[in-house]
């Protein structure tokens, strides 16, 4: 039996909570007024009655929602509370596997004789949550993980909806299709040309004829929309799927030497995150997003896994130029995926040994006098807000060990989540997510509905719309 359990308006709830002046007012978190640049990242239920929607941009939020109560996203302090609320659910299973700071699937088969059905566990976690945080949870409880999330959703805030075993395709049929899993806006409008407006339109519908246009995706995306999914819920250590950062520019640009250096210096980030949890990366992908809002990914493979600057940043390069040349951009991403763990050195490995030695001097260096103690020239005066973490599996439980851990063992204190870096959110780095699970660019008509705080790109969960561009060095 999974749970699927989402804190309902997590940041602006948070504040609230601590705020009581604020409670029933509109409170919008991700900046520190409406003329800002950036994007929302969570709005209180009452902002959300005038249209205000995580990812929208401030100044359409500050249009819609003129008397809003606008606040710069407190990472820390989120941080502490998620961790309150993992540590709760930790209580009735190991399995427990947040997918981001606000969310998280559990597994109670095993725990059912001890604690009661689905159902009473979750109630018993929701009066837990309730009574220890001060903070309302919404649950899901099914068979698999997509329609527990799927449950979660439906009767926000304070919700929990229970799904009978066998009755998944049933539960899900007379959904809005944008409600699944993969189905995010281009998948979205090749099915609309099936005449495919609900789950149950989509698991109907003959897998040939969709194959045609979708390739084995298709078989996939119509066993979702019979409630099937493998996938099963993975419990504590094992490690993160990505690491990621994403960075909105104060005034949208065209200039090439703005737009690679921020990618430099986002692959820089991402690498030094790497080499922090010991792992490296096998795949790079870049996002970019401009000034009309139009957003295309690109993802290559590297030749051999790594946690260095200049193979990430090269890959980077290669993407990002065919999509910014001759367009004004307001948004770059760097996400490297395809994570291992252990040394990996591949082919000219002295040459690969000496820049990784360097590489964590420098990180010694910045983790002893600073993060601006060891800089490139190219980078000076070009510093980037620490990234708010949002890739699937970079919740505060999931990143690497646990902080209380890494207090007890100094030798464990070099990671970029205890050097007191600020969390970015003001300025929307990275973008959140949507409540659904389905990918949602910035948008201003506000046509995608209620969002919230958990991640863009899900990696098994989300969009499952292939990238343009999948090509590999061989």
């Amino acid at each position: 039996m999974i749970l699927h359990l989402d804190l309902d308006a997590f940041f602006a709830a948070v504040e609230q909570r601590d705020r009581p002046e604020l409670r029933g007012k509109p409170v919008i978190v991700g900046g520190g007024g409406p003329d800002q640049r950036g994007v929302v990242s969570t709005a209180s239920y009452e902002a959300r009655k005038f249209g205000v929607h995580s990812a929208m941009p401030l100044r359409t939020a500050g249009r819609l929602c003129p008397q809003g109560v606008f606040l710069p996203v407190d990472g820390r302090k989120y941080q502490a509370v998620s961790r309150q609320v993992m540590a709760i659910l930790r209580r009735f299973t190991p399995l427990v596997e947040p997918v981001s700071i606000d969310e998280a699937f559990l597994d109670v088969t095993a725990s059912q004789a001890l604690f009661g059905d689905g159902e009473t566990i979750a109630r018993t976690i929701k009066d837990a949550v309730h009574d220890e945080v001060g903070l309302t949870i919404s649950a899901g409880v099914a068979q698999t993980k997509l329609v527990a999330k799927v449950a979660s959703d439906l009767r926000k805030p304070d919700g929990l909806v229970v799904v009978p075993p066998g009755t998944e395709a049933a539960f899900l049929a007379p959904l809005a299709i944008a409600r699944l899993w993969g189905v995010g806006p281009k998948t979205q409008a090749v099915l609309a040309d099936y005449g495919i407006a609900t789950i149950g339109d989509l698991a109907a519908l003959d897998p040939a004829a969709l194959a045609a246009r979708m390739g084995p995706h298709a078989a996939t995306l119509i066993e979702r929309a019979h409630g099937q999914d493998p996938d099963r819920v993975v419990g504590e250590g094992e490690a993160a799927k990505s690491i990621g950062q994403e960075h909105t520019f104060d005034r949208d640009t065209a200039d090439p030497e703005v737009i690679e250096r921020t990618l430099l210096a986002m692959a820089e980030g991402v690498a030094g995150r790497l080499r922090g949890m010991g792992a490296k990366a096998a795949t790079v992908t870049v996002k970019v997003r401009d000034t009309a809002f139009r957003t295309v990914t690109r993802q290559k493979t590297l030749r051999s896994p790594t946690d260095l600057t200049e193979p990430i940043f090269q890959a980077a390069l290669a993407l990002a130029r065919p999509e910014t040349r001759g367009k004004t951009i307001r948004l770059v991403g760097v996400t490297a995926s395809g994570l291992a763990h252990g040394e990996q050195l591949g082919m000219f490995e002295a040459d690969a040994a000496r820049r990784h030695r360097i590489a964590e001097a420098q990180d010694e260096l910045r983790h002893r006098f600073g993060e601006r103690a060891v800089t490139r020239a190219r980078l000076l005066g070009s510093r980037l807000p620490a990234p708010f973490e949002r890739d699937f599996g970079t919740a505060v439980e999931r990143r690497g060990i646990h902080a209380e851990d890494r207090a007890r063992d100094p030798r464990r204190q070099r990671t970029r989540d205890d050097r007191g870096t600020p969390e970015s959110g003001a300025r929307g780095d990275p973008d959140p997510g949507v409540e659904g699970g389905f990918d949602a660019p910035d948008d201003p008509t506000g046509d995608l509905g209620e969002v919230g705080e958990a991640d863009f790109g899900r990696d098994s969960q989300g969009d499952i719309d292939p990238p343009e561009d999948l090509s590999q060095d061989a």
